[in-house]
């Protein structure tokens, strides 16, 4: 069967680095070693103490770890997502 999205209202914002809009970091040498995911566009921090951590976004999926040009997506009910600018433009338009 196909179905059709629902109307759906969110606020959402490109994610950009200090301004706390992520849930938290993980050392980039984890993500690699612990994830099963494509690094080559996850944003990478380096710290003053020369650790690199990638931010990323928890919800009830795990957490979602942000790549450059994302989008974070918060819902009505407050979970929030991460969103490629890819999908970003044609999934949601201005309200």
């Amino acid at each position: 069967m196909r179905y059709k999205r629902v109307g759906l209202i969110v606020d959402a914002v490109p994610y950009e680095v200090d301004k706390g809009l992520e849930d938290g970091f993980e050392l980039f040498r984890d993500v690699i070693v612990n994830g099963w995911i494509t690094t080559d566009y996850l944003v990478q921090i380096a710290k003053p103490d020369g650790t690199i951590v990638c931010p990323y976004i928890s919800n009830r999926r795990g957490r979602i770890y942000i790549s450059y040009g994302d989008y974070i997506i918060t819902e009505l009910d407050g979970e929030r997502h991460v969103c490629g600018a890819d999908k970003f433009k044609n999934r949601y338009v201005i309200k």
